[in-house]
């Protein structure tokens, strides 16, 4: 594991005083890029665990609302996205070749996060971060409570049936075609967030947040990431497809989930949350997918719901 500073981005971050970034490798050599914002007196370190495109900057709000809550924070790039290694020769191409991988980074980052910020420790899961972050619970890992933001427990698909496309990008990637851009609703060669308008948009209805993240990726276009290859979605239609068939942990669990959830099957969520001992699920009517990025008063009420469960 190297100690190594990565490049970091702070006054994009917004996040609170002191962040700071660091290169780190996977038990299988890849190159990840860890987030920490420290922060004396600590109750304890929230792990935030991005979806897909996204990286470290974009969660320094969110530290920032932790630290005014009392609790340190850290954030990963996912290898294949932010600055960590890209996987394929179009960098641009969101891309996995299996989701077993996603744990290595995790466990990677949770060490060096063990050597930096106090524990207890907390988990605060966005998107793909949740269906990761799932999975890791399901090992072992340990974290006192954990926050989920519109888990992807599920992905919405235009047949509705997930059997039948499963099989045929199973087929897909045994054929070499891996590497290729997913097919619609998935945005293809170019970013969402850089090249779809505000109006009528999947992810927040909070302008300045959108504007904010438009910003970030003119600002460093290394941070930018297209649509997911074949190989990425069958291996996370995979993973869901498991994980559903997993019980609950016994965790004390939070999740939130917006009225106009688009990008993630908000099925699953209702039905996992259901059977979730301990667990709340809170919908926010109006809310779009990226509650963490949303309009203030859905950010808040987030903030204030997770870090008082962590808290208790």
């Amino acid at each position: 594991m190297s100690p190594d500073p990565a490049p970091f981005h702070g006054g994009l971050a917004e996040g609170p005083p002191g962040g700071f970034a660091r290169w780190l490798r996977a038990s299988d050599g890849v190159r990840l890029r860890a987030g920490f914002w420290p922060l004396e007196g600590a109750g304890g370190t929230v792990c935030i665990l991005p979806g897909r495109t996204e990286y470290i900057e974009k969660y320094g709000r969110v530290a920032a609302g932790l630290a005014a809550r009392g609790f340190a924070a850290m954030a990963i790039d996912w290898r294949g996205q932010g600055l960590a290694d890209r996987l394929l020769a179009d960098r641009a191409i969101g891309h996995v070749r299996r989701f077993a991988d996603y744990q290595r980074d995790l466990d990677a980052a949770l060490a060096l996060a063990a050597e930096l910020l106090p524990g207890p420790r907390f988990m605060l899961a966005h998107s793909m971060g949740g269906c990761i972050g799932l999975r890791a619970l399901s090992r072992g890992v340990a974290f006192g409570a954990v926050a989920f933001s519109a888990p992807m427990w599920g992905i919405p698909l235009p047949n509705n049936r997930p059997g039948l496309t499963r099989t045929l990008l199973q087929g897909a990637v045994r054929a070499g075609m891996a590497a290729r851009y997913a097919p619609a609703p998935a945005t293809g060669p170019e970013s969402y967030v850089a090249t779809a308008p505000f109006d009528d948009n999947t992810l927040t209805g909070d302008r300045d947040h959108y504007d904010w993240m438009k910003a970030h990726l003119a600002a460093v276009p290394d941070l930018l990431l297209a649509g997911p290859s074949l190989g990425w979605l069958s291996a996370a239609l995979d993973e869901c497809h498991a994980l559903g068939r997993l019980p609950s942990p016994a965790l004390p669990a939070l999740t939130f989930l917006g009225s106009r959830e688009q990008v993630v099957d908000p099925a699953p969520i209702r039905a996992r949350m259901a059977r979730w001992p301990g667990g709340e699920l809170v919908e926010v009517e109006g809310a779009r997918h990226e509650i963490l990025m949303e309009r203030p008063e859905t950010r808040t009420r987030f903030l204030d719901a997770a870090a008082a469960l962590f808290a208790a």
